[in-house]
């Protein structure tokens, strides 16, 4: 579904100019002022338009995706003093928060040979593998679910498998219950396969990850009948214990007004996995936040705005949910919204999604809806996803969606995610509806629906599922 081509250039030059001196108290940005029917976007709609700048976004994603921001190292610390610095700037509130992690270190040693094949294979290690060498038959397991592995014996086997379905950490799991000695999985979409089994377990075997068109050749041989027998190493990950931090900017409600009591979220997450400089992932996701902070920052509001990013969400989430655990039971109740910004930038990647964990549209959903289908004429599309940070906040109850576009660029999570796979015009829709949503929310004498607060979520697992 393609979105863009609905704006028209129906703003006029007087427009254009009241709104520049908006409440807001900020400079506008020309990007998109020529772009939006006016007819259809409620006044707020349109200051919102006027005053994100995705200049300044993208000079924010220029500045954090010098380098990689792994979970706990200098770089990530760097990228936390960066984002608190522009938060301060702004006039927040701001804290850091540090926590601890247990964080995984790669191997050393890496590697697969196929016997009487002169293929040369480039494997992966799946994050969180166990390590080991193991030298065996490789066997074809389809999906490694249960079913699928139940009257198999996979004694002093490799067991090769297709991504999809069920997690890395169960597919490895189930294979290893089995007897296998290694577990190989291979991709279902075209590119290289970064994966995470989620957490350490000394259950799991040697896990390793190889592109769609390799693993389905090697698949195809085996259910040809051929014989491949394999041998698999890896040594050196380890794990080992790092401080990682959040940043959070607060701004209460306008004192001039009454406060609603209410709290609404926006959030990124700061850090990226080793090797890639994470333009869009995530970067493109932080650098909106620290925009609409800005923009936010002088608007008058009944409600209270807090703008958070999270560290340590690539090793599982870590930072979110140590935020999350820390806030009280008023908090939690008094949260209307969490906005989760993630890779949300790329030229290669699809359209954008809203993503619920459960799937089902809520609060977040519906005014972020209502906000696209003003500003593009026609409403984002939601799903159901639990790849980003907020799972943490939908496990407590408070409604919660990811904003991400689908399917993923071909570079996600390698080192060729940079700067110049940036569309500044995805950024500046995905600003304008975000921010559009909270403002719906946030300003000052909104007629506020009576919503039945959710229930907390049962049974969602903390641990990152497929590969984010």
């Amino acid at each position: 579904m393609k979105r863009y081509p609905f704006r028209k250039p129906l703003l006029s030059v007087a427009l254009v100019a009241g709104l520049a001196t908006s409440t807001f108290g900020i400079p506008s940005s020309s990007f998109a002022a020529s772009q939006v029917e006016t007819s259809v976007l409620t006044k707020e709609d349109q200051k919102i338009v006027q005053s994100v700048n995705v200049n300044n976004i993208y000079s924010h994603i220029s500045r954090l995706s010098s380098q990689p921001r792994v979970a706990g190292t200098p770089a990530e610390y760097n990228a936390v003093q960066y984002i608190q610095q522009k938060f301060s700037s702004y006039g927040y509130n701001v804290q850091i928060q540090p926590f601890t992690f247990e964080a995984y270190v790669p191997p050393t040693t890496l590697s697969l040979d196929i016997k009487d094949d002169n293929t040369k294979y480039t494997p992966q290690a799946l994050t969180y593998t166990g390590n080991g060498q193991a030298t065996g038959e490789l066997q074809y397991v389809g999906l490694g679910t249960e079913d699928d592995v139940k009257d198999l014996d996979l004694t002093g086997k490799i067991a090769l498998i297709e991504r999809g379905n069920i997690s890395f950490a169960e597919k490895v799991l189930n294979a290893a219950k089995k007897g296998a000695e290694a577990v190989i999985i291979y991709n279902n979409e075209d590119g290289e396969l970064n994966g995470t089994l989620g957490g350490a377990n000394d259950a799991y075997v040697p896990a390793l990850s190889l592109p769609k068109d390799v693993g389905e050749k090697l698949a195809k041989k085996l259910q040809d009948g051929e014989t491949l027998n394999a041998e698999v190493a890896v040594e050196g990950s380890k794990l080992e214990t790092r401080t990682s931090h959040n940043v959070i900017a607060t701004k209460k409600a306008s004192k001039q007004k009454k406060d609603t009591g209410e709290i609404v979220f926006v959030g990124a997450h700061h850090d990226s996995v080793e090797g890639a400089p994470g333009a869009n992932d995530d970067a493109s996701g932080v650098a909106v936040t620290l925009e609409l902070a800005r923009v936010m920052a002088k608007a008058k509001t009944d409600t209270e705005l807090r703008f958070v990013t999270f560290g340590a969400e690539e090793n599982g989430l870590i930072g979110s949910t140590k935020y999350v655990d820390s806030l009280g039971q008023n908090d939690i109740f008094r949260t209307r919204a969490m906005f989760q910004l993630d890779m949300v930038g790329s030229k290669d990647a699809g359209d954008l999604v809203m993503n619920t964990v459960s799937g089902q549209p809520n609060t977040v959903t519906d005014i972020a809806g209502d906000a696209s289908e003003r500003l593009n004429g026609e409403r984002t599309p939601y799903g159901q996803g639990d790849r980003s940070d907020h799972v943490p906040f939908a496990e407590v109850g408070i409604p919660s969606a990811l904003f991400i576009h689908e399917p993923t660029e071909p570079w996600y999570h390698t080192p060729d995610d940079t700067i110049d796979k940036i569309s500044k015009e995805k950024l500046q829709d995905v600003a304008e509806i975000v921010g559009a949503g909270v403002y719906d929310i946030a300003k000052i004498d909104r007629v506020t629906p009576n919503v039945k607060k959710p229930k907390p979520m049962k049974n969602v697992s903390k641990e990152v599922q497929d590969v984010k």
